[in-house]
C-alpha cells in the first residue's frame, strides 16, 4: 500500500514542481518523501522511479500532442537516435533512474539516521 501512494505522490509532486524548479530540486523533493513515507530499499527505488518516470514520459506525449511539434523528430535526428519517439522513450527512462535513485537516496538516509540496538542478541 505504501509503494502505490508513495508512487502516486512522487507523480503529483513531479507535476507541479517540475513546471517551477528544475529537476534537481524535484530530486531532493522526492528523497525527501520516499525518507517520509518508510519503503523498503527496492520499493522506494522502483516507486520513485515509476513515479517520475511515467509522469516525464506522460508529460513529454502530452506536449508533443497538444502543440503538434516536429521538434522531438528533429531533435531526435540532431542526436542521432532516430525519430522522436526514441527520444521521448530516452526522457523517460531517464526520469525512471533519476526518480529511483533519488528515492532510494531517501531511503538510505532514514536508514542511516536510524538507532540500531547495541549488545541485543538477534538469534
Amino acid at each position: 500500500m505504501r509503494f502505490i501512494f508513495l508512487t502516486i505522490v512522487i507523480a503529483i509532486l513531479v507535476v507541479f514542481l517540475n513546471a517551477v524548479a528544475p529537476f534537481w530540486i524535484v530530486m531532493i523533493g522526492v528523497a525527501t518523501l520516499s525518507a517520509l513515507i518508510f519503503p523498503n530499499g527496492i520499493g522506494g527505488f522502483m516507486a520513485g522511479g515509476l513515479g517520475m518516470g511515467l509522469t516525464w514520459l506522460g508529460q513529454c506525449i502530452y506536449l508533443g500532442i497538444m502543440t503538434d511539434s516536429h521538434l522531438p523528430d528533429m531533435m531526435g535526428e540532431l542526436m542521432g537516435i532516430g525519430s522522436g519517439v526514441t527520444l521521448v522513450a530516452v526522457t523517460g527512462a531517464i526520469g525512471f533512474f533519476l526518480g529511483g535513485f533519488s528515492a532510494y537516496t531517501g531511503v538510505l538516509f532514514r536508514n542511516m539516521l536510524q538507532k540500531t540496538p547495541q549488545n541485543v542478541y538477534r538469534g
